[in-house]
């Protein structure tokens, strides 16, 4: 038995034989072009091609793993638009009169080493998507059809790393789990695998890994461990360990319809976190009380131009009908830092997590926030709506927003339009907004904390930068001390709290938010039924 231990993307027990996945070598040659124009015009078809394959691509993973995990799928697709990397291929075809496979397989490398040698860490991520899309254009450039077929028997999928189109083109039937050898927890492959709940494994050093196709392996995704040929014993223990998590899982789902309510009698709500409306079925099956964060940015990162105000109302409509009657909470538009949207024509920065973003740009750009703000108030007559604004700092900024949504409902009213007067909560996510939360929760029906950035920017560190993770801890004891102090100057103020960044669903932490007093926890929909076992075994007066 050979034993790798790795990092963990995602838990789970997985038994089975090993399929390697080989990226196919394209050997790309250099050959002289007289006609220019036509090999610009041939490259052009081919890129059009691609972006057509990435729109069906797009569509099959918002059915398979929902909008966040298909995201990636349209940064593609504006990589291959972006002017930089065309103006490459154009000038190497024009200035040295080659094939457009060369001058494909050319500016890949050089974007590739531009974007691996940056400090940022999503940039770097980039890298694999230059390579990704480049790759894909090769491919239809040369005539050759993909293959992804590995196997016709579930299979444990082993590579050197796996770009997000080769993980979502998978036949998902036939992948009992991931393992590359390179990856990072951030990529957009390890979202994927999170999302797909499939046990996952990086960063498991190996040489010649291409060996141990068809070997019999197990994958701990609760340790990070790959047992090769397994020995007895250890295949027993891993088997009784599957079994046992199984049970788990069908365990929690006696819990549906039931209160989350400790022993001593103390409620939580919990809620969940979607991304688009595609989401809906997660939430429903895994019995979420409500919507905690409707990410209303993806509106917008799914679509080449501004989501009109009907775009928008029909999106929030689908979403408080099916939700019938139980409170829906949607997070206004948040572009910026890691959300870029291409028609925004937002200026490069140096800084993005802590520049020009979310309410930054809707009070910057009325219109943009007004026709959101329409949408919203419109839909609020078929269900229980609530907004909150994002990455709130003053008090001036509530009062301004405030003001603008008084605006929106006159011309509604002129309109004869109707909509309900919904609660408009802030998030919580900069210490000076923890600091002054006595003051905001005046101005506000709610709060909900951020603990993702509000743990970046307490402790100043990027929470992507993959050389920080063993600084960055959401445990820190100011992250703490500040949802304290947030969640009491929201009861002294007769309003609500709740946290929905990553924080909440950490189990470890759980009884120590019921002993803060915390309302609501918002969650991805597969955490509701853990965490409600967590609670219901929980006595709040004994901790």
């Amino acid at each position: 038995m050979i034993t790798y231990t790795g990092k963990t993307v995602f838990n789970g027990i997985a038994i089975g034989k090993i399929a390697v996945f080989k990226k196919k070598d394209k050997q790309v040659k250099r050959h002289h072009i007289e006609d220019t124009d036509k090999e610009w015009m041939r490259f052009n078809k081919a890129k059009d091609a691609a972006i057509e394959q990435l729109k069906n691509l797009y569509d099959k993973a918002v059915a398979e793993v929902g909008s966040d995990g298909a995201a990636i799928f349209e940064v593609h697709q504006m990589m291959l638009e972006d002017m930089d990397y065309l103006d490459s291929v154009k000038n190497i075809i024009d200035t040295q009169s080659v094939n457009a496979e060369y001058a494909v397989a050319v500016t890949a490398d050089n974007f590739y080493h531009i974007f691996a040698s940056m400090e940022d860490a999503y940039m770097k991520e980039r890298a694999a998507d230059v390579k990704d899309i480049s790759e894909r254009v090769l491919t239809i450039l040369s005539g050759e059809v993909s293959d992804n077929v590995l196997t016709k028997e579930p299979s444990i999928i082993l590579a050197d790393d796996l770009a997000p189109s080769e993980t979502v083109q998978l036949d998902k039937s036939k992948v009992l789990a991931f393992v590359t050898v390179h990856g990072s927890t951030n990529s957009h492959t390890a979202i994927l695998a999170r999302t797909m709940n499939i046990p996952a494994l990086i960063n498991v050093l190996m040489e010649d890994y291409e060996e141990l196709n068809g070997k019999l392996a197990i994958v701990d995704g609760f340790t990070g461990t790959l047992y090769i040929d397994p020995d007895q014993s250890t295949y027993e223990n891993m088997k009784e360990k599957q079994e046992d998590d199984r049970k788990k899982k069908e365990l929690l789902k006696e819990l549906k319809d039931k209160e989350n309510i400790t022993i001593d009698g103390q409620r939580i709500d919990l809620f969940a976190n979607i991304g688009s409306t595609g989401d809906l079925a997660s939430v429903i099956q895994n019995d979420a009380g409500g919507i905690g964060l409707f990410r209303s940015e993806f509106l917008y990162l799914e679509k080449d131009h501004y989501p009109t105000e009907e775009e928008q109302f029909k999106a929030y409509k689908m979403v408080a009908e099916n939700m019938a009657g139980k409170k829906v909470i949607i997070r206004t538009l948040d572009i910026g830092a890691d959300k870029q949207v291409d028609y925004f024509n937002l200026e490069r920065e140096e800084n993005p997590a802590m520049g020009y973003r979310a309410i930054r740009i809707c009070l910057d750009r009325t219109e943009i926030f007004k026709t959101q703000l329409r949408a919203l108030l419109r839909a609020s007559a078929y269900g229980n709506l609530a907004v909150m604004y994002p990455m709130i700092i003053s008090l001036e900024e509530v009062l301004e927003v405030k003001k603008i949504v008084e605006e929106v409902k006159r011309e509604l009213d002129a309109e004869k339009l109707p909509y309900k007067n919904i609660e408009q909560g802030i998030m919580i996510e900069t210490p000076g907004a923890a600091l002054i939360s006595d003051i905001l929760a005046q101005e506000v029906d709610f709060f909900s904390i951020g603990t993702n950035d509000l743990t970046q920017y307490t402790l100043a560190i990027d929470r992507q930068n993959t050389k920080l993770e063993k600084h960055y801890d959401p445990h820190h004891p100011a992250i703490l001390r500040f949802i304290k102090m947030i969640a009491d100057n929201a009861h002294q103020a007769g309003i609500w709290v709740g946290i929905c960044g990553e924080l909440a669903a950490d189990s470890s932490l759980t009884e120590t938010f019921l002993k803060m007093k915390i309302d609501e926890l918002s969650v991805s929909p597969s955490y509701i039924y853990p965490l409600r076992k967590k609670i219901r075994e929980t006595d709040v007066s004994k901790l």
